[in-house]
């Protein structure tokens, strides 16, 4: 099941925050370039183009880019209604709003038949479900030769310091490399198609900085009792582990195809 988010979560991840994870604009269209390349088709019975389901949405920012770059029809499922709301405004702001629909819904609690979906998006949120069991869960859901595009937290290097190791592995302890990553999905019965690691980037522009100014604005609002304290440090310490140690970690997105 999907981890519990601590109180007040959701009033530091605010659903007007560019991103709510690592990623870009950049990042996105370059795994949907993999997919277009590997000839992701509709099925022959759907006229209405593809059928996509992007899995842990947040506020939608890659839900965006898919209903600018594919012919289809867009589910967007995530477990909190303002990001889902966010979602729909940006939807409607861009003039795609029509290719996409919104559930509110646990990630890891979908009654969706086998096969019903030719591509899955999940950027930064199958963790949720724990890796293993995000990608079993995708594959159920897929046709027959659709694809996955998915990107997870990876070690880069074999030798993180022991603060970076410690602290990565406290918060994620299923961290793995790539290597590891590969091996988990070709067991779960995938091909890989590509795969490339986000650049920093893709922190600290559309996450980390404006997320810092985020954090200084609820110091300011919140009064100094420690629950609200707690989630302040706690993701300004994520923070700062990234900025000391981000050649040892990050994001990898891969592009994947059921068997």
């Amino acid at each position: 099941m999907s981890q519990q988010l601590p109180k007040f979560f959701h009033d530091a991840f605010h659903p007007g925050l560019p991103r709510l994870g690592p990623g870009d604009d950049a990042s996105t269209e370059k795994a949907i370039d993999l997919v277009l390349a590997a000839g992701l088709r509709p099925r022959s019975s759907s006229p209405a183009g593809l059928k996509i389901l992007d899995l842990g949405c947040g506020n939608g920012t890659q839900t965006i880019q898919l209903a600018r770059h594919l012919d289809g029809t867009i589910l967007a499922v995530d477990n909190y209604q303002p990001y889902l709301d966010e979602l729909q405004r940006r939807a409607q702001a861009q003039g795609v709003s029509e290719k996409i629909r919104v559930r509110l819904a646990d990630m890891d609690d979908l009654d969706f038949e086998e096969g019903s979906f030719d591509l899955i998006w999940s950027e930064g949120a199958l963790f949720c479900m724990g890796f293993s069991h995000g990608l079993a869960v995708c594959h159920r859901l897929l046709k027959p030769g659709g694809m996955l595009a998915v990107s997870e937290l990876c070690w880069l290097r074999p030798d993180p310091p022991a603060e970076c190791r410690e602290y990565l592995t406290g918060v994620y302890p299923a961290i793995a490399d790539l290597t590891a990553n590969l091996a988990a999905m070709r067991d779960c019965g995938y091909e890989i198609l590509g795969h490339f690691s986000l650049p920093e980037s893709s922190w600290w522009t559309p996450l980390y900085r404006p997320l810092e100014a985020r954090l200084q604005t609820l110091r300011e609002k919140w009064p100094p009792d420690p629950p609200r304290l707690e989630i302040i440090e706690a993701v300004q310490t994520e923070i700062e582990v990234y900025r000391r140690f981000s050649k040892y970690y990050g994001y990898v997105f891969y592009v994947l195809q059921r068997g």
